[in-house]
């Protein structure tokens, strides 16, 4: 799962919404690999999404099972207001 954010408040981002999220992710059996600001454009049209998380899921399925919860439903309330988001689910090849 690859998320990019455009911070609106990143303060209030980082400790709201962002210290809830990391256990959401681990107790439907995902990892972060990565949660970095200062990413840089290089083409397209994400200009000002600088923040980005990528996140290894044992299976498409759980992935979907957290994105889909009712525990991250509410947890997405958090951050609205907050941050643009781009998410993006890659499946990895058999």
């Amino acid at each position: 799962m690859i998320i990019a954010c455009k911070m609106h408040d990143r303060d209030k981002f980082i400790n709201d919404y962002g210290k809830i999220v990391p256990d959401l992710v681990e107790e439907f059996g995902g990892e972060y690999i990565i949660v970095a600001p200062g990413a840089e454009l290089l083409e397209g049209s994400l200009k000002g999404y600088e923040s980005v998380a990528i996140s290894k899921w044992p299976t498409k399925d759980s992935a979907l099972r957290f994105w889909q919860s009712d525990k991250y439903k509410k947890l997405k309330e958090l951050r609205q207001g907050l941050a643009d988001v781009e998410v993006i689910l890659v499946e990895t090849p058999s």
